[in-house]
């Protein structure tokens, strides 16, 4: 069975810094993208960061130059480094994964909260 499993979720202050992690198990994701996207109350989920087998790394605009994705391929786990954290951050942040780099994500973790006040 395959699973994601997010953690690093928290309340911080604007400004402040958080890192999650999802960690996956049951098969390995080696060929495929690993991504994160988030949904904030009343919105809907949108695409945050992805990581492709190859490393081409995609943000979405509000989160560049604040955000870095990264995977330790060993360990099967892709990591989101905040920074620089504003209260428009405030979501649940989903992990996903994905069986080949630009097909669709096959499977989500259950989320991790992060909220930012100001």
């Amino acid at each position: 069975q395959v699973q994601l499993v997010e953690s690093g979720g928290g309340l911080v202050q604007a400004g402040g810094s958080l890192r999650l992690s999802c960690a996956a198990s049951g098969r390995t994701f080696s060929r495929g993208a690993m991504g994160w996207f988030r949904q904030a109350p009343g919105k809907e989920r949108e695409f945050v960061a992805t990581s492709t087998s190859g490393s081409i790394i995609n943000y979405t605009d509000s989160v560049k130059g604040r955000f870095t994705i990264s995977r330790d391929s060993a360990k099967n786990t892709v990591y989101l480094q905040m920074n620089s954290l504003e209260p428009a951050d405030t979501a649940v942040y989903y992990c996903a994964a994905s069986l080949g780099d630009y097909g669709p994500y096959n499977y989500w973790g259950q989320g991790t909260q992060v909220t930012v006040s100001s």
